[in-house]
């Protein structure tokens, strides 16, 4: 292992790194906007397609549940097989199904496309965080790298909403599947001559029943909080849903202590750093993916902004978001532990979310949205950065994979479980307000959009909560110290004696 001064690249560091940086970072947010830039075109697939309000939804969902319940999956095959391959398999095939989903020709073709987009989605996210992860091992530059990286993370959503709204508005809705293309073709490229990764395990075998009993149960809970949105939280299939999701995820746990090659090594998990960020990612994307599902139809429907003024309205948030990442957390995480500024980051962020419940269906953007989506972002920044370099310092490299899977697998289920839930409390607001308060039809217009109004606010109230909570867990979970100058990130913490 080669010595160098603090603030100095490794001797053996390739030259060519910051380069591979923007091709991982390419591939990563091409990832993360596809799960929302479809949202704003949602309406025009809709009309196009013929389908039902019913079924609209599973253009969202096809894809979260791939990508949800098949990441760590995915991550094991990247440590199997080699992350390099895994990336560039990744990129062809999301390339390959967004292709298909913009030639749709009927809902049943898109809905399949979308899912198939998930499930290179599972091979290509933690293949690229596990090569950022493997690629930079210096504590300061890694700081840097992962400040990119975070800030595209939390931000790649909502620049989703801006791009989706141009293509929407100019070209039409197939194009917010066929931009993926360009940009798969050249991250193929730019992998094959910049990336560089150790070879897979030979002779390693896949976990198949763990896989089975981990994405089953995965998928099975984002898929009953996705029907509880129309079905309700009583339903019968609902709650055989989770039951079902938690049946076979705490088989796979006594599973994952008996499996010879287990797909999720526990002391991955049973680390109190690493669970408290898993944690705290999940419970911040909860109130983020809720969010921007709120705003969007708030901004369209009650403000009546166009598809590119709602998705601009977004940008200030992505701003604020990278300014909290790479000029704040990437500053300041070498030299603060990480708690330091993920609990700061969501008590901002929660405190962003208490203003959008002052909104009315008259607000003005500038003095009652604008701050509130500053804030907020701010504090996403300032703690998505933290999260990703805490959840992955010290791994071991045949872990690397599943435990970047782990970090987008929390972010991922987190979003799903949010817009589902949060959305089923917003629709059940409305409805008892609009009941309560519609007795003169004349006025009818109105109340419901006031209704819409009020159930938002009921609903974001949650959200602060829960950023709360996630600010509270990051509190008395991640107990890691900052990083001490010169160690290299990939040394593999010791497994925890049992």
């Amino acid at each position: 292992m080669s010595v160098t001064r603090t603030g100095e690249a490794p001797a053996d560091a390739d030259p060519r790194r910051w380069w591979g940086l923007v091709i991982i970072a390419l591939a990563q947010l091409m990832v993360v906007l596809d799960a929302t830039i479809v949202n704003i075109a949602l309406p025009s697939a809709q009309r196009d397609l013929g389908m039902s309000d019913g079924n609209r939804q599973w253009v969202i969902t096809a894809y979260t549940l791939a990508f949800g319940g098949l990441l760590l999956l995915g991550g094991r095959i990247a440590d199997l097989v080699g992350r390099k391959r895994t990336f560039i398999v990744g990129l062809i095939g999301f390339a390959a199904a967004s292709a298909l989903g913009g030639a749709a020709t009927s809902s049943g073709m898109l809905f399949g496309a979308r899912a198939l987009q998930g499930a290179f989605a599972a091979v290509l996210a933690p293949s690229a965080l596990s090569l950022l992860t493997t690629t930079f091992t210096d504590p300061k530059e890694r700081g840097k790298a992962f400040g990119i990286y975070g800030a595209l993370a939390g931000s790649g959503s909502a620049i989703g909403f801006i791009v989706g709204g141009l293509l929407t508005e100019y070209l039409n809705w197939r194009w917010c599947l066929y931009v993926n293309i360009p940009i798969a073709i050249v991250a193929v490229f730019g992998a094959f001559a910049l990336l560089h990764d150790r070879p897979g395990r030979t002779g390693a075998r896949l976990d198949v029943p763990g896989a089975l009993l981990g994405c089953g149960g995965l998928v099975a809970i984002v898929y009953g909080f996705s029907e509880a949105q129309s079905r309700g939280w009583t339903d019968g299939l609902v709650l055989g849903l989770f039951a079902a999701g938690v049946v076979l995820l705490a088989t796979f746990v006594w599973w994952q202590t008996r499996a010879p090659m287990p797909l999720l090594p526990l002391h991955i998990v049973k680390d109190r750093n690493r669970a408290g960020c898993f944690l705290t990612m999940g419970l911040a994307t909860i109130g983020m993916f809720g969010l921007f599902l709120f705003m969007t139809y708030y901004l369209q429907v009650v403000l009546d902004y166009s598809p590119v003024k709602t998705g601009l309205a977004f940008l200030p948030l992505t701003v604020a978001i990278i300014i909290g990442s790479t000029q704040i957390s990437a500053r300041l995480l070498n030299h603060a532990p990480p708690r330091t500024l993920m609990v700061p980051g969501m008590i901002l962020a929660a405190g962003g979310m208490a203003l959008f419940t002052r909104m009315t269906v008259h607000s003005s953007y500038t003095t009652e949205i604008l701050p509130a989506l500053l804030l907020m972002g701010l504090g996403m920044g300032l703690t998505f950065m933290p999260v990703f370099a805490t959840a992955t310092a010290g791994v071991a490299p045949q872990d690397s994979g599943v435990t970047s899977a782990t970090v987008n697998t929390a972010q991922q289920v987190g979003g799903s479980i949010g817009t589902a839930l949060l959305n089923t409390i917003a629709t059940s607001s409305s409805a008892a307000y609009i009941t309560a308060h519609l007795h003169n039809p004349a006025q009818k217009a109105l109340i419901l959009k006031e209704g819409v109004v009020h159930g938002y606010t009921i609903a974001i109230w949650w959200a602060v909560g829960i950023m709360l909570l996630a600010g509270l867990v990051a509190g008395l979970m991640v107990t890691a110290k900052a990083p001490k100058h010169g160690a290299r990130a990939q040394d593999p913490v010791p497994e925890p004696v049992l």
